[in-house]
């Protein structure tokens, strides 16, 4: 058991992959003699060289169609998008082709390649680098989405997306990479399309992703103090998405809070609202509640961003229109 930050393990992750399998590379802008521009790729050319962990130009279409092609032949290769609004520059090369590829060659070609990528605000960079774009993920058949709340996570999944014979996003909160947890020692890998409850209770269930994860936490801790039992899941995989893990937690607690960086609009919280009103309605005792970002792009001005993203207080407020 080791202390590491989220940053950390994400090099751990990368690492551990690349040791176990050589058809494992990695690649993209900065990534490798600088360790990325959020240090999380510390160390990867000095154990790996410079033909398995490369730096690219700064152009993310080149980045994506160099995977794609290194899929299609055999390899395992990560790419990593610097910040995930940067995924509007290639999203036709990741949409259109890296989707829709193992589908439209009849299994013919598959795609075993992870793209990874910074997401969401709270370090004040601005609407354009501070989008949380889970949802633009998740809204296209074909791919699989991640998003890991913690190191030993990020660590499992890591290793479950480069396992994958599909193309995988693993989507990163950037405010979380200076978390620290331990990690269990030796090999990491756990199982896309599993949700987790991280805290037990009776009266509401809270699901989180991400970034409010740990807000979920906090604000569970609180309500327990006014006699509100709230059970808090950890959603982590968006597709495949953990339906029964809901279903049976809705079941117990008849209530639902979903808690969202992404904007309100088409949010993966309004799916799962949908998801349990279609098939856990007669279980609810009250309206499914959503605390979400505003659907307006980030402001960076510290304020407003702090007001805009979903906070302790926010959550708390929603669970207890939840409940009452």
């Amino acid at each position: 058991m080791a202390e590491l930050t989220y940053r950390e393990a994400v090099a751990r992750g990368i690492g551990q992959e690349m040791e176990r399998d050589p058809s494992v590379y990695f690649l993209g802008e900065d990534v490798a003699s600088a360790g990325g521009v959020f240090k999380t790729t510390e160390g990867l050319l000095d154990r790996f060289g410079p033909s398995r962990v490369r730096d690219t130009p700064i152009s993310e279409q080149a980045i994506i169609g160099a995977v794609m092609g290194a899929a299609m032949n055999g390899l395992r290769p990560i790419a990593e998008i610097m910040f995930s609004d940067f995924f509007a520059v290639c999203w036709d090369m990741i949409a259109n082709q890296i989707a829709k590829t193992r589908y439209m060659t009849n299994g013919q070609v598959a795609l075993p390649l992870v793209i990874r990528t910074a997401n969401g605000g709270g370090v004040r960079f601005g609407a354009q680098h501070s989008q949380s774009v889970e949802a633009w993920a998740m809204a296209i058949p074909g791919l699989k989405v991640v998003v890991p709340s913690n190191p030993q996570d990020i660590i499992g999944l890591i290793a479950a997306a480069v396992r994958d014979p599909d193309p995988v996003i693993v989507i990163e909160p950037k405010v979380l990479y200076s978390m620290k947890a331990d990690v269990s020692d030796g090999e990491i890998v756990d199982t896309l399309g599993t949700a987790r409850t991280l805290r037990p209770g009776d009266d509401v269930t809270i699901c989180a992703l991400g970034a409010m994860v740990p807000k979920a936490l906090e604000a569970a801790d609180r309500l327990d103090g006014d006699g509100i039992s709230a059970e808090v899941i950890d959603v982590r995989s968006l597709v495949p998405l953990d339906v029964r893990t809901i279903l049976d937690s809705i079941g117990k607690t008849s209530r639902l809070v979903t808690v969202e960086e992404n904007p309100r609009l088409c949010g993966w919280g309004a799916e799962i609202a949908s998801i349990v009103a279609d098939e856990g309605f007669f279980a609810l005792d009250g309206p499914i509640v959503r605390v979400t970002t505003p659907h307006l792009p980030l402001p960076s001005a510290d304020a407003l961003e702090d007001l805009a993203i979903p906070s302790v207080e926010r959550i708390v407020e929603g669970v207890r229109r939840a409940v009452q």
